[in-house]
């Protein structure tokens, strides 16, 4: 399975890519690491293997899409993003999205939220996919701005960071 844009190339992430991808979290680390605590600068090739067993589970399972984000020209791994936490009693998902630092400021991530709703849209017919950012996440704020989602309101206390309740702002993109 792998989605295209004009500049991207998702797909599943494979064995191989483990090196790269533990790189691209410790580099990214520094700015990331508040808004996503599983990524730190201590991030190890392991935990990568880890998290690419738990994709390919639920990927079998239809319970989550995860996909590595590569660049269509050179290949390199620029980050990951995917549908998750569906809630099939309503037919909806979560979207999200990160990218290692040095890819971002390009406008990536605004172009893989359209590909990765057109894939949840049509060929899973989920008719919701929400964008939860934590409350001061400006960039990921503006990233789904720039996608198109709309801002449906501010949620109190919907996410845990690090074990600590905080707020998040919720976005929605419907078909």
């Amino acid at each position: 399975m792998e989605l295209t844009t004009e500049r991207l190339r998702l797909r599943p992430f494979v064995p191989d890519d483990a090196e790269e991808f533990a790189r691209a979290v410790r580099e990214s680390a520094p700015d990331m690491t508040r808004w996503m605590p599983w990524c730190n600068a201590a991030y190890t090739k392991s935990e990568a293997y880890h998290w690419f067993r738990l994709c390919s589970a639920s990927l079998a399972e239809g319970t989550g899409y995860e996909f590595g984000l590569f660049s269509a020209g050179t290949g390199r791994l620029l980050g990951g993003a995917g549908l998750n936490f569906f809630h099939p009693e309503h037919n909806f998902c979560n979207l999200g999205y990160w990218l290692r630092a040095s890819a971002r400021g390009q406008g990536l991530a605004a172009e893989v939220v359209p590909a990765l709703a057109r894939f949840g849209f049509s060929r899973l017919g989920l008719t919701r996919i929400e964008i939860v950012i934590a409350e001061g996440n400006q960039a990921s704020i503006a990233t789904a701005r720039r996608a198109g989602a709309l801002f449906e309101g501010r949620a109190r206390n919907r996410l845990l960071m690090a074990g600590v309740p905080v707020d998040a702002l919720v976005f929605s993109l419907i078909p």
